[in-house]
């Protein structure tokens, strides 16, 4: 694992993309606030840049210095998600702006996964995460249902759990507007 994260930051620092398993579906990833980087994923995906993508955390404490102003009611969402939970906020900073959506928001999901932990621990800045597949496909539940055409369009692909077949599926979408009401997008 701990070549895979210095292969990764070498990587995310020169603007590359890399193919990594997250907390929940394998994930198409880079800096976050690299927009050259940003537009490099969604010239892969296929997918129009109107179409937001999420960001990593390794910790919930980081996600102020990527918002505006953090509700109250997210620490509890946070805290009390028993599986993993997608936060879009509003007011969006410090990202690259072809990630921020068109209404100034951004998703922010905090990682458990051990590698994704230490990556971005290591990384210091948070890394998108989008499921890896072309826009409009199936998302890959494990690494061999990834297409050949992906795989081949990244600069870097983690060996770290290739051969897991959990029963894994994407996260939980909530999102807070900002008098704290919240919109389920995705159970």
């Amino acid at each position: 694992m701990q070549e895979d994260i210095k292969k990764s930051i070498d990587i995310l620092n020169n603007g590359g993309i890399i193919l990594y398993p997250t907390d929940t579906i394998w994930g198409l990833g880079c800096d976050a606030t690299n927009k050259e980087a940003v537009e490099k994923i969604y010239k892969i995906k296929q997918r129009s840049d109107q179409k937001s993508m999420l960001v990593l955390l390794d910790n919930a404490n980081k996600i102020p210095s990527y918002i505006n102003e953090m509700p109250e009611i997210a620490w509890d969402l946070i805290e009390l998600s028993e599986k993993p939970i997608t936060i879009i906020y509003s007011g969006a900073k410090n990202l690259a702006p072809n990630l921020i959506a068109q209404d100034g928001s951004i998703g922010i999901r905090i990682s458990n996964d051990p590698f994704n932990q230490q990556l971005i621990k290591k990384f210091r800045k948070p890394i998108v995460s989008t499921s890896a597949n072309i826009s409009g496909v199936v998302s890959p539940i494990n690494f061999y249902e990834i297409s050949q055409d992906i795989i081949d369009s990244v600069d870097y692909v983690v060996q770290w759990r290739q051969d897991d077949f959990f029963n894994t599926k994407a996260s939980s979408i909530i999102k807070l507007g900002v008098n704290s009401e919240i919109e389920i997008i995705r159970k």
